[in-house]
């Protein structure tokens, strides 16, 4: 197929803005599918936690037939923490389909993909999706995403933007607001008409990016990129070099996997322009270069947006530790680790100071999470600390620190409780506007340290009614010291299992995390104090049995609903001197120091320091 017959498009939005769903539609229509064929919903989120969260973590490739031009469609994450993914992603394509909400509109994570998309020289098509919402507001998001567009220093022609109204779950695409609303053929023919086509070298030495490294069962290491130059065959030798010019390994291409659809089928030749994926190399990776033998520099690759968030993963050392998990010792964790950081560019793995332990730096705290998560349903067991950003000097030497963007769209009757949360959070309110249906909209400039934790306080004061969206903007003057939580921790004081007689005389001290019947162990934390101070409590306390009855002595002991953290609340919860042990089957809290005694010297320690 020649260059002219091939169209490379990625779409991009924020998250929950239909990405996924649109992408189902494409494939439905273009006949990707037969038909008694049955697909699930949103077909390319394969992976468990996507499907459980209802997010795209991981970018994925795909490729449809419309006439006689074939579009290669990439699927990209939408929320800012798995910025990385997008950023690679825009190496392979020729142009993008900018999705926006007609009812939500321009929001955050819709700027940072966009800013990454017009800086490479994309041609954008915008398409207000969900127009079909009984809220939507077509007329004012299409100026919203102009403003949008010149305010990120788009040039003329990609301010003369094509777009579309559309409907991603009921499968269709308009050019006008009153047109017909029958299928997506105006999207297609706007992507045909519209994207160019690859203007490759097809005459130069073969050479492509990896862009995408995954691992299949039966092929070993999977690469994917777009072919940049020349042409490749099945048992061609290559050689791999790094992005910055090291030689990596020399081997042969045994596999050479072209998109139709959601499969990867077999093919014999690709050429320049191609969105290919690769195997038989042991240790290419992102970005290397995987070319002919007679190249000899690699190609460029962009620049990815450094990690703003560190945290240490450790052994779990705990008095539980080795009963529930497969993988405990930190030889296993540290190739896990290495092993994620080789395919993801956007995580970052380096040894920690303290023993056994290693420090991952990434985006965000979701993006972390999602790591923990995964590597606890594969059997592993560990300790997470408290979540760091990464600060860093600027040339006058001063302290700086990551900053985020942060859009609230809250009631009214709670706009006043989040700007005051967020303003003890050293948040800046940039602006306030109504945004319809009795709701407000405010624009926040935040430390990113001042989010964490917030975001299950944040649904308690809105009632569970506020959304929040936030994105990282860059780096700004460090902002001092910032409170932390209020409360302090009810600690056990035993090794044993909870008992219900103890627990019901202890909720009246705080909100208890734990049950009747579960494990405790000496310094794990049960519960939140009542109070600023940290409490040690014994769970594990029985009635004393005695044979006197009397009427009322044996009242009915009833427990409140303990309050259970997942794992995200939980790793926002803990203070510096605590810690998350992560299992297969548990998530618990508790104190770095488990003996009382020690954590008394470690404090008298800190206060000296």
């Amino acid at each position: 197929m020649t260059q002219n017959m091939l169209r490379n498009v990625a779409i991009i939005a924020h998250v929950d803005h239909g990405k996924t769903t649109l992408v189902d539609q494409l494939l439905k229509q273009s006949g990707s599918f037969g038909a008694h064929q049955h697909v699930a919903e949103r077909a390319l989120d394969r992976n468990d936690l996507e499907r459980e969260r209802g997010i795209t973590i991981l970018a994925k490739c795909t490729a449809v037939q419309w006439g006689d031009v074939r579009l290669n469609i990439v699927d990209t994450p939408g929320h800012a923490d798995f910025g990385g993914e997008v950023e690679r992603i825009l190496n392979m394509v020729d142009g993008v389909v900018v999705l926006v909400d007609a009812a939500e509109g321009v929001l955050p994570q819709t700027k940072f993909v966009v800013g990454k998309a017009l800086a490479r020289g994309l041609k954008p098509i915008v398409v207000v999706n969900k127009i079909d919402r009984p809220d939507a507001r077509a007329d004012e998001v299409h100026n919203e995403v102009f403003d949008l567009f010149a305010a990120l220093g788009a040039n003329d022609e990609q301010l003369d933007f094509p777009m579309l109204y559309a409907s991603g779950r009921q499968g269709w695409a308009t050019v006008d607001l009153d047109g017909p609303r029958e299928s997506l053929k105006p999207l297609f023919d706007l992507i045909v008409s519209h994207v160019p086509a690859p203007n490759l070298p097809e005459d130069a030495p073969f050479a492509m990016v990896v862009t995408i490294l995954e691992s299949d069962n039966f092929l070993g290491r999977v690469l994917t990129g777009r072919v940049e130059q020349g042409r490749a065959t099945v048992n061609m030798p290559v050689r791999v070099i790094s992005f910055d010019g090291r030689s990596v390994e020399t081997g042969r291409l045994t596999k050479l996997l072209a998109f139709r659809g959601l499969e990867r089928v077999p093919v014999d030749e690709v050429s320049a322009g191609d969105i290919i994926a690769v195997a038989g190399l042991k240790e290419a990776t992102v970005p290397d270069t995987i070319g002919g033998m007679e190249i000899t520099a690699a190609l460029p690759a962009t620049p990815i947006d450094p990690p703003t968030l560190s945290m240490t993963f450790r052994i779990n050392d705990g008095p539980l530790a080795g009963r529930e998990g497969k993988k405990v010792t930190s030889r296993q964790i540290r190739e896990r680790l290495f092993r994620e950081a080789e395919g993801n560019v956007a995580i970052k793995v380096t040894d920690s100071n303290e023993t056994e332990a290693f420090e991952v730096a990434g985006r965000g705290e979701l993006q972390l999470g999602v790591l923990i998560e995964q590597m606890r349903r594969e059997g592993f067991e560990l300790t997470i600390g408290r979540p760091r950003v990464l600060t860093r000097e600027n040339e006058a030497g001063e302290r700086e620190e990551p900053m985020e963007e942060v859009l609230i769209d809250v009631d009214e009757p709670y706009a006043g409780v989040v700007v005051e949360k967020m303003s003890r959070r050293k948040g800046e309110l940039q602006d306030i506007r109504p945004s319809g249906g009795g709701k407000q909209r405010l624009t926040f400039r935040i430390p990113s340290r001042g989010l964490i934790g917030y975001h299950g306080e944040f649904l308690t004061d809105t009632r569970g009614s506020g959304v929040m969206n936030r994105h990282f903007v860059g780096y700004g003057p460090w902002k001092g010291t910032l409170e932390g939580r209020r409360n302090g921790a009810l600690i056990s004081n035993s090794d044993g299992e909870s008992v219900q007689y103890s627990l019901f005389a202890l909720q009246d001290r705080g909100t208890l995390f734990i049950g009747a019947g579960e494990k405790v162990y000496l310094g794990m934390i049960l519960g939140e104090h009542s109070r600023e101070n940290d409490l040690d409590i014994n769970p594990i306390r029985e009635k004393k049995l005695t044979n006197i009855r009397a009427a009322g002595k044996d009242e009915a002991l009833l427990l409140i609903p303990p309050r259970r953290l997942n794992l995200e609340q939980a790793i926002a919860y803990i203070e510096d001197d605590e810690l998350v042990e992560v299992t297969p089957s548990a998530i618990r809290l508790r104190k770095r120091h488990l003996d009382p005694h020690s954590r008394k010297k470690a404090d008298r320690a800190f206060d000296a320091a």
